[in-house]
């Protein structure tokens, strides 16, 4: 989420030019490309995943945040064999819907739509939803654990500010079989833990942030196997063009940074990340 003056700068911003692409193609593991297309003067949807493909970035997970947003990208996935989609209600709308378990029963039908391979962005957020909210953002979180295991979908977790409580309700709930923590925030020490329990870690563009030591040394404990790259666009813009619109053409840059903060040759370490796609997702072509 973001706000009204982040919006207005992405709309008054145009698009970074394109990378050198990457010899190994990677997939996006997290985008928004439906809000990507209405927050941004620019390229429509096919435009975008043509130039993401350019790149080397061949197939993108499209991912919903409420009911429409989570059919809309159902839609697509149907349309185009590089889309695959997720399904959710964001853990900062759960605690404002008038009736979150209708909702949630609308989540659960598309869960079982066969190009919908992950349940989230679901999770939990201390940051953007207060103490009176927060019960039924746990409340939601367990309900789409409980989806994802239902249907043997990947949970793709939100969380921000929330670590140890998404330790605790996963623990609590017994995790799917596959567990993706979006646009991973943690430390080192919260990375090991979500490694020991065999969760996949998503980077996006912050690792490339010179803030970001921590998210830097959190990658380098994780093991290439359960490593993944994002862009959570159109936010969290990498390096050298933040405050610009992110797309999923705009990959490389992250990866080129996770390869030189772990030390992995960058060829390698895409086929591993494009390795984990389909342990994650499945394939694509089907």
């Amino acid at each position: 989420m973001s706000t009204r003056e982040e919006r207005a700068a992405r709309r008054a911003g145009e698009f970074p030019p394109p990378p050198e692409p990457l010899v190994v193609p990677v997939f996006d593991s997290h985008t928004h490309l439906d809000i990507t297309v209405q927050e941004t003067e620019g390229p429509g949807v096919a435009e975008l995943i043509d130039a993401a493909a350019r790149a080397g970035v061949d197939r993108l997970v499209q991912v919903g945040v409420d009911v429409a947003s989570s059919r809309w990208g159902v839609d697509l996935a149907d349309r185009d064999e590089r889309v695959l989609a997720a399904v959710a209600i964001h853990p900062n709308d759960a605690p404002l819907l008038d009736d979150l378990d209708e909702a949630l029963r609308e989540i659960e039908a598309l869960a079982a739509r066969p190009r919908v391979r992950g349940v989230g962005e679901t999770g939990l957020d201390t940051f953007r939803t207060d103490a009176d909210g927060r019960p039924a953002q746990e409340a939601s979180f367990r309900a789409h654990i409980a989806i994802a295991k239902r249907h043997h979908r990947a949970l793709i977790i939100h969380d921000r500010d929330a670590h140890a409580d998404v330790l605790r309700v996963l623990d609590e709930e017994g995790a799917p079989d596959t567990v993706v923590l979006h646009c991973f925030s943690g430390d080192e020490a919260f990375a090991r833990e979500c490694v020991k329990r065999g969760y996949y870690l998503s980077f996006a563009g912050t690792v490339t942030f010179g803030s970001a030591d921590n998210l830097r040394a959190a990658a380098r404990i994780t093991p290439p196997e359960q490593l993944l790259v994002e862009t959570d666009a159109p936010y969290l813009t990498p390096k050298p063009h933040r405050g610009r619109p992110n797309a999923s053409f705009l990959i490389p840059h992250t990866m080129r940074a996770l390869a030189e903060s772990t030390g992995h040759d960058l060829d390698e370490l895409c086929a591993a990340v494009s390795a984990n796609g389909e342990r994650v997702f499945g394939s694509w072509k089907n």
